[in-house]
């Protein structure tokens, strides 16, 4: 009679897990959908800005995240194949699958972190440089394209303040055309507008564009941390309801091997 409560015990146990384990995989599926947007998101939408950063690691980390989101979804259709048919070679490769994962995240937060702590220092280094070295130059449209749009987006002039522009090789040309700023320096941008650097007619912000897109960029760093952190956890939860499914799916198969002999 104990045998028969305890195999009925170990039967409802089973169910109990399987069903867990899908309500985690369906919530691991979404977290991978998510992660994959932040990264596709980042790469997209904020293009224009990794151009103008001296180091890769920003977009190196939406690439990771890309990869991590992809490979969170595919391994989530996985994990319902073997938690339907109950492998136990399906819910290891699952579980596998899950600890992989879960380094390739653990990769993309270090770098991240890593590229927070210096974001300060790169910005002061390379966006100064970038505007007086690069800006109009045959060859750096794209950089051209992005200085403009980080003018226009954040409502700033220079990488410190607007008389940045005063040591820029584009300004000191004869294609400025009496410029003292570019004219993505105007609150309103008319042709030429940025002969006239007055208040009231170009962007003059405290701490210039390097203030707004540390600010910016450290904000974009804590969203794909805090994804990153959340589909992590999941992973580790449903690392421990897998191994542990898996370990019940093994002693039921002692038992019913025991029971045949």
């Amino acid at each position: 009679m104990s045998h028969f409560n305890k195999a009925e015990q170990d039967d409802w146990m089973t169910v109990y897990l399987k069903y867990l384990l899908f309500v985690f995989n369906f919530f691991f599926w979404v977290g991978g959908a998510a992660v994959m947007a932040v990264g596709i998101w980042t790469l997209v939408e904020k293009s224009d800005y990794l151009n103008i950063l001296a180091s890769s690691t920003f977009a190196v980390s939406a690439y990771i995240l890309i990869f991590a989101g992809g490979l969170v979804m595919i391994t989530g259709f996985l994990g319902f194949c073997a938690i339907i048919r109950e492998q136990r070679s399906c819910l290891s490769a699952y579980f596998s699958m899950l600890l992989l994962i879960f380094l390739i995240e653990l990769v993309a937060g270090v770098l991240a972190y890593v590229y927070y702590q210096r974001l300060s220092e790169e910005l002061k280094q390379h966006l100064t440089q970038t505007l007086t070295e690069n800006y109009a130059l045959p060859g750096k449209t794209h950089i051209t394209h992005s200085v403009d749009r980080l003018q226009q987006d954040f409502k700033c002039c220079g990488s410190n303040s607007s008389a940045d522009w005063q040591h820029s090789v584009y300004i000191l040309s004869v294609e400025a055309s009496g410029r003292v700023v570019p004219d993505s320096c105007c609150k309103t941008i008319t042709f030429k507008c940025g002969k006239r650097d007055h208040p009231s007619n170009i962007y003059k912000v405290e701490g210039g564009c390097i203030t707004k897109l540390e600010q910016f960029l450290a904000d974009h760093l804590l969203i794909m941390g805090a994804v990153g952190i959340g589909v992590a956890c999941l992973q580790l939860l449903g690392a421990s309801l897998t191994a542990y499914f898996n370990y019940i799916l093994y002693k039921e198969e002692e038992e019913d091997a025991y029971s045949v002999m």
